[in-house]
């Protein structure tokens, strides 16, 4: 199934709004999407940095506010 989205007319909000319907839709149902194995390797990794102090976790709703606010 092929899908012609109008991306090149879209703006970044309704990009993120249409990322954000097609994740809401694949979390419905988590038993039918199936993870690569690398995932549990990239997993650990960040795991391993957030412990560190590494990497820092950053709420969603400021770092998606801050997305869009670059598409403005």
């Amino acid at each position: 199934m092929s899908f012609d989205l109008p991306l090149e007319q879209m703006s970044v909000a309704d990009k993120l709004a249409t990322m954000e319907a097609l994740w809401a839709s694949l979390c419905s149902k988590p038993a039918i999407v199936d993870s690569p194995a690398w995932h549990q390797e990239v997993l650990a990794d960040r795991t391993k940095r957030l412990e560190s102090g590494e990497a820092a976790v950053h709420d969603w709703s400021e770092a998606k506010k801050r997305l869009q606010d670059l598409g403005q």
